[in-house]
């Protein structure tokens, strides 16, 4: 197989000398979805946050395409592309004049931010103001942003939370496109559906701990037609009665 995109070696965070991620390791390649389970504090924005360059592991080694934040940050912070949780958009901006903003910052053409503009569906409202929109259409700019350079990697914190069915399934829709174009993806959520829907591996974090991963079908093999919500009411200490395959 080929070198990964994403590669977490022996990952380690402590904050004020307490342990919140324990040696994490992870492999992600080109073409790939991978999410991140679990509950509240299970480290999965720790986790986003750190590869993203946001925070630096305690210890252990994080490369994006072979290039670690050490080696070089500019190179590094080229291969990636951040979606937050949440973001406080400038007021009385508009959707085009926001993305021509992070374009100069990342010196990505006028005409890469029109085509971003249409492959996430905001051409039509891209003069209105970002302050009248509502969260799915906010959700989709951060998202734009996160592919205005074209990074090997896209990075998404929870990119799911507060949205409707109908912005869901544009989220699931968006992600298998940019899939399909050969990114590598990384997201974090509490939607199980969500992650059953694109990821080509899952990872159950709790109190910073792998504690069970591998592919969606492997999660079917093992739990039945629980699947993933199997795993994470075992994870969780939920009934789990029936739900082992013998």
């Amino acid at each position: 197989m080929d070198n990964p995109i994403l590669h977490l070696m022996q990952i380690t965070k402590q904050i004020k000398k307490q342990p919140i991620i324990h040696h994490v390791d992870m492999k992600l390649y080109q073409g790939q979805v991978l999410a991140l389970c679990g509950g509240n504090g299970a480290g999965k924005s720790t986790i986003l946050r750190m590869i993203a360059g946001i925070s630096q592991p305690t210890s252990g080694i994080i490369e994006v395409n072979g290039v670690s934040w050490k080696q070089s940050r500019q190179r590094y912070a080229e291969q990636i592309g951040y979606m937050p949780d949440d973001y406080l958009f400038g007021q009385g901006l508009s959707a085009e004049e926001t993305l021509m903003f992070w374009a100069a910052l990342r010196k990505v053409t006028k005409e890469r931010v029109h085509e971003i503009l249409q492959i996430v569906g905001l051409d039509e409202v891209k003069s209105k103001s970002v302050s009248s929109f509502s969260k799915g259409m906010r959700q989709r700019l951060l998202f734009a942003q996160a592919l205005l350079n074209k990074p090997a990697l896209l990075i998404m914190d929870e990119p799911t939370n507060g949205l409707d069915p109908y912005w869901l399934e544009s989220f699931i829709s968006l992600v298998r496109a940019v899939k399909a174009e050969g990114y590598a993806v990384i997201f974090s959520t509490h939607q199980l559906q969500i992650a059953e829907a694109v990821a080509d591996q899952v990872v159950f974090l709790k109190e910073g701990q792998i504690m069970e991963e591998g592919s969606v079908e492997s999660f079917y093999q093992k739990y039945g037609d629980h699947g993933l919500q199997g795993a994470f009411n075992r994870l969780f200490g939920l009934p789990v009665q029936g739900l082992l395959k013998e």
